[in-house]
């Protein structure tokens, strides 16, 4: 078993408060809001939202994906962080067991720089490389845009 490890880094006009209450806390009832193409729903299978809780995340139509499941790991309000591990679905191939995500976001000037890193987990020597990742990122920014977007355009959301 391999763990290949990858770093994104975003920025962001809205300030870190703001910007992990919509992106972190309420997530599961604002992106199939805003997205619905991208994520169904969100529910919570076991746990009360925080360290330990597994949630199913059901695709949109536009997703070549059905469900994942993911554990969340950790969720500190009071320094913008975030941790949850893909523990299942179909989203995980053959050759990777799991992928562990950690966001944090930083305050900068008024907004944000959003810390992304995703370590992969593969099965036997599978080697991952950013190409393989490429996708997903793309997808995971282009989310993460539209929420930007929504809170730009209601600016009494989530204050």
């Amino acid at each position: 078993m391999g763990v290949y490890t990858f770093e994104n880094e975003y920025t962001s006009e809205i300030p870190p408060p703001r910007l992990f209450k919509a992106f972190v806390l309420d997530a599961d009832n604002l992106i199939p809001k805003i997205a619905p193409q991208a994520i169904k729903h969100a529910e919570i299978l076991e746990g009360d939202g925080g360290p330990g809780t597994i949630k199913k995340i059901t695709f949109g139509e536009g997703s070549q994906y059905g469900y994942v499941k993911h554990k969340i790991d950790s969720v500190d309000e009071a320094n913008y962080s975030y941790a949850y591990t893909l523990i299942e679905g179909d989203a995980l191939t053959d050759t990777i067991e799991k992928v562990s995500y950690e966001t944090k976001l930083v305050a900068s000037g008024s907004g944000s720089i959003i810390k992304s890193i995703s370590h992969y987990h593969t099965k036997g020597d599978v080697e991952i490389k950013e190409e393989h990742v490429k996708a997903g990122k793309e997808k995971a920014h282009g989310l993460f845009k539209l929420i930007e977007s929504y809170l730009k355009g209601h600016p009494d959301a989530y204050n």
